[in-house]
C-alpha cells in the first residue's frame, strides 16, 4: 500500500510541475504584459521600466526559476494592476464561487447517479430513454447557451429571478442549474453505462439463480462493483469545480475566480493567472489522487502496485 500511494504521490508532484511550467511559457509567449498594461502609445522608456520593475526584462529561464523559487517560499507573486499579493486576490473570489460549485456538485449527484441506476435497472424502458435524452442534451449543450437561455426565461420572460450578480441568495440558482445540468447527464450516462456492465456478469446471474432477491442483488453486488468508474467521474468533476465555473460566472457576472481569471488573462495579468492555474491543477490532482487511493480501497488488487 505505501508503495501504492508513493507512485501516486510522485505522479501527482511531476503533474503538478509540468501543468504550471507549461502556464508559465505558453504566458510569456501570448503577449508583452507592459505593453498590454501600459498600452502600445505609452513612451518606450515607460514600458522599459515597467519590465524592469517586474523582472520581464530577464530571460525566460531566470523568470523561471526565480517563480518557482518564490513558490518555495510560498509567494506566488504580485497583481501587475494593483501590486496586491495575487493569492490576495484569488483568496478573496474563492468563497463566492464555492457558493456556486458546491451546490451544484450536490445538484449532479442527487441527479446524476439516482437517474443513472434507474436508467439501467429499466433498461429499453420509456424511462431509460428520457434520462438518455436528458442525459445527451445535458453534455452536449454548451453552459453558456444554458445559462442564456435560463436568464432569457427566468429573468427576462418570467421575471422570476435576478440575471446575475451574487446580490441575494435567488441570484445563484440560475448559475447553479447551469453548472449542474450538464454534469448530471454525464454522470446519468457513466452511471447507466457501468451498471449494465456489472449487471450482465455472470455472477449476478449466479445470485438471481440462488433465489437472492433482486434488491440484495443490486444493493450488494451491483452497485459496490459499478462504484469505480462512477468514482472516476465524481473525482473529475470535484477537481474540476474552479475550471467549470469559468464561463458560467461570466455569463451570470458572478464574482468568483473563474471570472478573475477572465479578467487577468484579458490584462496578461501573469501572477494571478499563474496563481489560479496552480490553485486548479492542484485541485484536479488532489482530487485525481483521492480517486487512486480510493481504487485501492474498492479494488485490493491495486494495492500491490499494479496501475
Amino acid at each position: 500500500m505505501l508503495r501504492y500511494l508513493a507512485l501516486r504521490l510522485g505522479r501527482a508532484a511531476l503533474t503538478i510541475v509540468l501543468v504550471v511550467t507549461f502556464a508559465f511559457v505558453v504566458l510569456r509567449l501570448s503577449g508583452d504584459p507592459a505593453v498590454i498594461i501600459m498600452s502600445p502609445e505609452a513612451p518606450q522608456a515607460a514600458i522599459e521600466a515597467f519590465r524592469h520593475a517586474w523582472g520581464l526584462d530577464q530571460p525566460i529561464w531566470v523568470q523561471y526559476i526565480d517563480y518557482f523559487s518564490a513558490i518555495a517560499h510560498g509567494e506566488l507573486g504580485q497583481s501587475f494592476r494593483d501590486g496586491r499579493p495575487a493569492i490576495d486576490l484569488v483568496a478573496e473570489r474563492i468563497p463566492a464561487t464555492l457558493w456556486l460549485t458546491i451546490p451544484a456538485l450536490c445538484l449532479k449527484l442527487l441527479i446524476g447517479i439516482p437517474a443513472g441506476i434507474h436508467a439501467a435497472l429499466h433498461r429499453n424502458s420509456l424511462t431509460d430513454r428520457v434520462v438518455m435524452a436528458g442525459a445527451v442534451a445535458g453534455f452536449t449543450v454548451p453552459s453558456f447557451v444554458l445559462g442564456l437561455m435560463l436568464v432569457l426565461l427566468f429573468s427576462v420572460e418570467l421575471g422570476w429571478l435576478p440575471s446575475g450578480g451574487q446580490g441575494s441568495w435567488q441570484a445563484g440558482i440560475l448559475p447553479v442549474i447551469t453548472l449542474g445540468f450538464g454534469g448530471a447527464g454525464i454522470l446519468a450516462r457513466f452511471t447507466r453505462s457501468a451498471m449494465l456492465e456489472v449487471l450482465g456478469q455472470p455472477y449476478i446471474r449466479t445470485a438471481s439463480a440462488k433465489g437472492v432477491p433482486w434488491a440484495r442483488v443490486v444493493r450488494g453486488h451491483a452497485l459496490p462493483n459499478a462504484a469505480i468508474p462512477t468514482v472516476t467521474i465524481v473525482g473529475f468533476m470535484v477537481g474540476s469545480l474552479i475550471a467549470g465555473a469559468v464561463v458560467v460566472e461570466s455569463v451570470f457576472s458572478w464574482p468568483g475566480v473563474g471570472r478573475l481569471l477572465v479578467v487577468a488573462v484579458s490584462n496578461r495579468d501573469l501572477a494571478v493567472v499563474q496563481c489560479i492555474l496552480l490553485l486548479v491543477a492542484t485541485t484536479m490532482v488532489v482530487s485525481n489522487l483521492i480517486v487512486d487511493l480510493l481504487y485501492g480501497v474498492l479494488d485490493p488488487r491495486l494495492r500491490g502496485g499494479r496501475s
